[in-house]
């Protein structure tokens, strides 16, 4: 299991697993631990959405098969595709004990929405053109609302 967890962190670089994780859209991450002497293994993720649609999500695309090869050293696993795989996942669930999250409202989507405005607003502060704007006294107006101002100290931070 040490061994294909080893090849799974090395496809996780693998940009056909990441286009998938894209794709899915719902995965915020996942870890994999082998503990108690080897004895034990744990699988944890924090996804959007339905348990169900996680599934199935997965199951139809390269990250499936991944699953199925670490998965495979676990006693009675059916496969990621075989229509028990979910009730056997069930059995082996237990609850946590606390969960913690730093932004609880924001879905994946709002996050890599969150990351493409971030980063074009970052290249229209980069612009000489933002720079003209900034002190074209037509626009002092606007410079000095406090939502502007907001932003330019959120910009700066």
């Amino acid at each position: 299991m040490r061994e294909d967890l080893v090849a799974l962190a090395d496809a996780a670089a693998n940009e056909n697993v990441h286009a998938a994780v894209r794709q899915i859209g719902t995965l915020h991450d996942a870890r994999h631990v082998i503990f108690d002497n080897d004895t034990r293994f744990m699988f944890a993720s924090v996804f959007d959405g339905s348990w169900d649609t996680y599934i199935d999500d997965f199951a139809q695309t390269v990250v499936g098969a991944r699953f199925d090869k670490v998965f495979s050293h676990s006693e009675g696993f059916p496969g990621v595709t075989d229509p028990g795989v979910k009730d056997w996942f069930i059995a082996q669930q237990e609850p946590a004990g606390v969960f913690v999250s730093a932004y609880p409202d924001l879905t994946v989507q709002q996050i890599y929405k969150d990351q493409r405005v971030d980063d074009a607003f970052q290249a229209v502060l980069d612009t000489p053109e933002f720079r003209a704007a900034l002190d074209n006294p037509a626009n002092a107006e606007l410079l000095a609302t406090p939502a502007f101002q907001k932003l330019m100290e959120e910009a700066a931070a």
